[in-house]
């Protein structure tokens, strides 16, 4: 089964593609990140995907489009549900990316993370799934989260503090000076 897998960053991607081949998938990842800023980190993050790429010789499709401000328009008026809009954005450009290649299924790095908010994630998929006419697949990355970082690390590939937009820095930064305040 051919399956394309979103992939946010190339740690986040570490695990899941190792899963998918070693359950006999032949995976392909795909780059669509319009969420990720400043510029800067978006460059980072796709330089180290593409490293990646040249060290596993993996395939990779990018959609190097850094849709900045069609990101902002979308999670600007809905804040509290920003995530779902951000998922939304990066699964349909996913999804139709999966059905004009014809992949019988697609899936998202994602779903590794301990972060994200997974049933979002799987709601957002079988929306694509069904209007895109391609299978959504969400395995269970979880379980790899550490040990696909911990390889990362060790491959040299550049890891991130936050997913991406800077909503999620901001809040970093906040439990980080909150945590500080506590410790006094």
């Amino acid at each position: 089964m051919k399956v394309l897998i979103h992939t946010c960053c190339a740690p986040c991607l570490v695990y899941p593609y190792q899963k998918l081949t070693d359950d006999g998938y032949q995976v392909t990842a795909f780059w669509y990140n319009p969420n990720i800023q400043p510029y800067k980190e978006y460059e980072k993050r796709l330089q180290s995907l593409r490293d990646f790429e040249k060290s596993k010789r993996i395939d990779v499709i990018y959609h190097d489009s850094y849709d900045l401000e069609e990101h902002l328009r979308r999670v600007i008026s809905n804040l509290e549900n920003r995530c779902w809009e951000c998922y939304s954005m990066r699964l349909e450009k996913t999804a139709e990316c999966a059905k004009m290649n014809d992949f019988d299924a697609f899936t998202t790095t994602l779903l590794v993370s301990p972060y994200q908010n997974h049933e979002w994630i799987n709601r957002v998929g079988n929306v694509m799934a069904a209007k895109y006419n391609v299978e959504y697949i969400h395995p269970d990355f979880v379980s790899g989260f550490r040990q696909g970082h911990n390889e990362a690390y060790h491959m040299g590939l550049y890891m991130q503090k936050y997913c991406g937009c800077v909503f999620s820095e901001k809040e970093r930064y906040l439990k980080k000076k909150e945590s500080s305040r506590k410790a006094k």
